[in-house]
């Protein structure tokens, strides 16, 4: 199964989430952080030494002795990331997506690609976690072709958690793409349920199983319950408010080793998780049979 961890907003305790699950797990998985701009799930891990993997996406490049000008590459671009004025193309590598149009519309085969830098991918090991992370380079707009490099080295047949990037942009919805469910994490808060509202229209637009942790349980009032109810959302579990957690996270541990007693809360975590998969397995079955 691959399991997608998401929110709303920022801050919520997605990656303490993710992490603590992946320890929780026990058996191998792989544990990818998808929050290519600001990558943190290695400062909760004792990890080995990361392989390093530059990442680029190819990008144009003009053979002026060909180009007579035509300026059909900057009619097919939809991103206007090359632009003809009846003279060679101007082109903002910044903005290409590397799709390769330009280079297949160009009758007279005057482009070709370069690789174009974007950041880092690094893959190391904590114990029973694989961890694959993404660093997008300093001054890099796009996120989504390093997110989509990220997840193309999930390995068949090991469960997978990714670790979303925060919000319902871009990012996240390269992240969510292909996943078998969605763990959407809020806060008791009308902040926490704003954002909750927009993540769920999102999950639902994706059409992608999903249930919902409660993070910070005792502050705030209880209008995020009331919207799980009103919607049938199943609160998958509760993590209480607790000091305790903060020092921890702050200290760069785990929840699951520091403080034993959470242990159970993240196994009943689990425990919802393949229940609600399996229920909507069922359901799709049914409804495929009918």
């Amino acid at each position: 199964m691959i399991l997608a961890v998401a929110s709303g907003k920022g801050g919520t305790g997605k990656t303490t989430v993710s992490v603590n699950l992946a320890r929780q797990l026990g058996s191998g998985v792989q544990l990818l952080d998808c929050d290519v701009e600001e990558p943190n799930t290695n400062l909760f891990l004792d990890c080995t030494e990361p392989e390093e993997e530059i990442f680029g996406i190819p990008v144009p490049c003009v053979d002026e002795a060909l180009c007579d000008g035509c300026g059909e590459c900057g009619r097919f671009c939809q991103f206007h990331a090359i632009v003809s004025f009846g003279t060679k193309p101007v082109i903002f590598p910044e903005m290409c997506h590397g799709c390769g149009g330009c280079m297949a519309v160009c009758p007279k085969r005057a482009i070709s690609e370069v690789s174009q830098r974007m950041g880092l991918i690094e893959t190391s090991r904590s114990g029973n976690i694989t961890l694959i992370q993404g660093r997008l380079d300093i001054g890099v707009s796009m996120a989504p072709p390093l997110i989509r490099a990220v997840k193309a080295r999930l390995q068949d047949g090991m469960p997978a958690i990714l670790d979303a990037p925060p919000g319902t942009s871009c990012p996240v919805i390269a992240t969510l793409r292909g996943t078998d469910m969605v763990v959407l994490v809020t806060e008791p808060t009308p902040f926490g349920l704003h954002d909750l509202k927009l993540a769920v229209d999102m999950v639902r637009e994706l059409r992608i199983p999903f249930g919902v942790v409660v993070n910070r349980m005792g502050i705030g009032d209880d209008r995020v319950y009331a919207f799980c109810g009103k919607e049938g959302i199943p609160i998958l579990l509760e993590i209480p408010y607790d000091r305790r957690i903060a020092e921890i996270c702050s200290r760069g541990e785990l929840i699951v080793d520091a403080l034993p007693e959470y242990s159970s809360l993240f196994a009943t975590l689990l425990w919802n998780i393949k229940e609600l998969r399996g229920m909507e397995r069922r359901a799709s079955y049914v409804r495929s049979a009918n």
